[in-house]
């Protein structure tokens, strides 16, 4: 495999870029030391690095690229709209197309706002929720690992550094999938939590031990935050036209008060939004003359044009090809495969299959069964080498087809061998360069 132009950039990039990448999940700590540093394009379910090496994606994009890097019917939808401009001083007829399109998906809510990015709109919710309710503190699942940049979130991570206490303080935690833990926040601060904002599943939820499924959890959770007076975000950044099209907003027919898109919704394009019910949302409209005015997102890039039609070929083409099926598919026969594989190696002791269909991962552990980063790192190392960009977890898309799931079978079965090895001997001198590290931690 070449490595000559990833080993310049490496050495150049963060002379650049803090970080090296404008997403820490992107950046080097995040991989092993042989992945590609960058990516000239992709098309389908591959990428080329800068080296010319392929590789089959395994995340699409941090699980933006919903049906295909490249993928022809939305760029000759994208490319039309290029050619008539793409941001202009008054609004574009197709921010309607897109509103009346994305609002006929969730009838639960009546008003959208388009951004560029999930920060915007789940700190946009947070804002309308304070205004409405005229209380300050927001709730959210310990162990949920991200919902912004902003302050209001990042305070409360290990992150924390630039955030001053007094922000940090306004956000509370409770324990995810534990309506009576949510129930005592209540509690312990009467008529003074203003949101409480959720995803409405994670992919071990396919694989919990928790009394509760996911649907009565959340309809609880609802239940519980509109009688006391808060209102309820349900985060859909990641799980929508994933866990269902749009999303769990209807696959479990809930009725919160907000919810944020992004991600999956323009096939990797920029765009997100805000959706809500009317007489939530148009406290940042300018119709109601004498209101006090909320100034909600004020983007100047959030309804270009050529990221909203992408939105919009999006969506016909999972209502026309039934992707959210296909995406499905491929992942229970992932989930599958790949459990025979790793009880054939006899390696079912150290390596956990997370069935979920959406989001297939996987969880490794060291010689004595714990849980162990340095063990993941190396699959992740063996994966790469055979040309699987792997970072321990499948996020089908419309892209991936048998030929995919064969391709990274074949490489997970190598690796498997692999891995034992290092089970029975030790991965002195197997591991190259340093483990991963997780993005939200105290010290670089």
């Amino acid at each position: 495999m070449k490595r000559e132009s990833t080993i310049r950039y490496k050495k150049q990039i963060h002379q650049l870029i803090p970080g090296g990448a404008h997403t820490y999940s992107k950046g080097d700590d995040q991989f092993p030391e042989n992945a590609p540093a960058a990516i000239s394009h992709g098309k389908g379910a591959y990428v080329w690095d800068i080296d010319g090496n392929r590789f089959l994606d395994c995340s699409m994009g941090l699980s933006s690229v919903s049906l295909g890097h490249a993928f022809e019917p939305v760029l000759n939808e994208v490319k039309a709209e290029l050619d008539l401009g793409v941001n202009f001083q008054r609004p574009s007829y197709i921010e309607k197309e897109m509103a009346e399109t994305f609002l006929a998906l969730i009838p639960q809510h009546d008003r959208i706002k388009f951004s560029k990015n999930g920060s915007a709109v789940t700190t946009a919710a947070v804002k309308l929720a304070r205004a409405k309710t005229g209380r300050k503190l927001i709730a959210f699942p310990i162990d949920h690992p991200f919902y912004s940049y902003d302050d209001w979130f990042i305070g409360k991570t290990p992150c924390d550094k630039g955030v001053p206490e007094e922000i940090s303080a306004l956000t509370v935690t409770f324990d995810s999938c534990n309506v009576a833990s949510l129930e005592a926040l209540f509690d312990k601060y009467p008529d003074q939590i203003a949101a409480v904002i959720t995803e409405p599943e994670k992919p071990h939820c396919s694989n919990c031990k928790c009394s509760i499924s996911s649907q009565s959890y959340l309809e609880k959770a609802i239940a519980l935050t509109q009688e006391k007076g808060a209102l309820f975000i349900l985060d859909e950044m990641v799980t929508g036209f994933k866990v269902g099209f749009p999303g769990a907003v209807s696959k479990y027919n809930l009725s919160p008060d907000l919810a944020t898109w992004g991600k999956g919704i323009a096939n990797g394009f920029s765009f997100c939004a805000l959706t809500g019910k009317k007489e939530i949302m148009d406290q940042g409209g300018i119709m109601n003359e004498g209101q006090e005015k909320v100034f909600l997102i004020s983007t100047t890039h959030g309804g270009e044009t050529h990221a909203i039609r992408a939105g919009l070929k999006t969506i016909d083409v999972f209502k026309r090809e039934n992707v959210l099926k296909h995406n499905h598919d491929i992942g229970e026969q992932l989930i599958q495969e790949t459990k025979k594989l790793i009880q054939k190696n006899e390696l079912q002791n150290y390596i956990d299959v997370i069935p979920c269909s959406w989001a297939v991962s996987f969880i490794f552990k060291d010689d004595k069964l714990n849980v162990c980063n340095v063990h993941r790192t190396y699959f992740l190392q063996e994966m790469i080498a055979q040309n699987i960009l792997f970072q321990g977890y499948f996020i089908p898309c419309f892209s991936h087809k048998n030929e995919e799931v064969y391709f990274f079978l074949t490489a997970f079965d190598h690796a498997l061998k692999q891995y034992k090895s290092v089970i029975l001997n030790g991965y002195q001198g197997e591991l190259v360069g340093e483990q991963t590290k997780a993005v939200f931690r105290k010290y670089i």
